[in-house]
């Protein structure tokens, strides 16, 4: 019998994303069930989902939350396989959704997640963020893997990513979160034995352009999230062994153009002054970490 797979697209404010995003995705031969989650845009963007005949679910946009959402759009399709989405990810052909659930339908993986390349016009820092994260070459690991890929392991995103159901029934679902629910997930599915596929070949493009202040915030949000989930995401090394990697191989590249060393030392410290005040903010009042987080509306409740 073959398993039944289901996309969720999260979405707040995308018109103008979705005539690029959904196209490539009712088209793939996988023929899934669509659900645009909509958290009350008000520039249209339901509307064109029922245009493009998919499924839509609406939510009060105070009642959004990274994880929780996408907990309610995964048992609400019911499939056997479910895809989560971000409408700026634009599938780089029909067949990268197939491509995408192959390990997890061939049992190879309970979680998959595609390559996210850099938009067109993508300065040299999204482009290098996408490059370290997203390699060339695919692979599957398991928590036996752990002391290979340090906290790495537990990578994924969901702008792209695939899971079976019965894998997130069995640590029940994702978690609410600030940010991170893809890795908090990914990180339980790991512990509870399951294995986690990185799919090259499924490809999607996605990048943003990023302010420092933005990316401050960002990195508040993942510190406190990480902070918070601290005993699922703790693997060897720690976090900040992948960070100093990452800001090794950043520096590397700057070297190559040396003018953009200023603004790569003012990105790294900001992300590193984000993520630390972040992880220490778990002992301050909602008030006072909305005041750094990119999402005001989780504090609201």
């Amino acid at each position: 019998m073959t398993e039944t797979v289901g996309v969720a697209i999260i979405t707040h404010n995308a018109a103008a994303h979705m005539r690029r995003c959904l196209p490539p995705i009712v088209q793939s031969t996988l023929a899934p069930r669509i659900l645009v989650v909509n958290s009350s845009s008000t520039d249209g963007t339901v509307d064109i989902a029922r245009e493009m005949n998919v499924e839509v679910l609406v939510i009060p946009r105070h009642e959004f939350n990274h994880g929780a959402t996408r907990e309610l759009a995964r048992r609400t399709l019911g499939t056997d396989i479910v895809v989560m989405m971000t409408p700026d990810a634009y599938l780089t052909s029909p067949d990268a959704l197939a491509k995408l659930v192959a390990p997890i339908r061939a049992r190879s993986a309970s979680v998959s997640y595609g390559r996210q390349i850099p938009r067109s016009g993508a300065d040299f820092f999204e482009s290098y963020l996408r490059s370290f994260n997203y390699p060339a070459t695919s692979h599957v690991r398991s928590i036996e893997d752990a002391d290979t890929y340090g906290a790495y392991s537990s990578f994924c995103s969901n702008a792209f990513a695939a899971y079976r159901n019965s894998a997130l029934d069995q640590i029940g679902g994702f978690a609410p979160t600030l940010a991170h629910e893809d890795a908090v997930a990914a990180a339980r599915v790991l512990r509870a034995g399951h294995r986690i596929a990185y799919v090259a070949e499924a490809t999607v493009t996605h990048s943003h352009a990023s302010s420092l202040p933005s990316e401050f915030r960002r990195y508040f949000d993942a510190g406190y999230s990480r902070a918070q989930f601290a005993a699922d995401l703790e693997f060897p090394g720690g976090h900040e062994r992948l960070g100093r990697r990452y800001v090794r191989g950043l520096f590397k590249a700057v070297m190559q153009q040396p003018w953009r060393l200023p603004y790569a030392l003012a990105h790294a410290a900001t992300k590193w002054i984000g993520y630390k005040l972040g992880s220490r903010a778990i002992r301050w009042s909602p008030t006072r970490c909305a005041r750094f987080s990119g999402q005001e509306y989780y504090w609201v409740r």
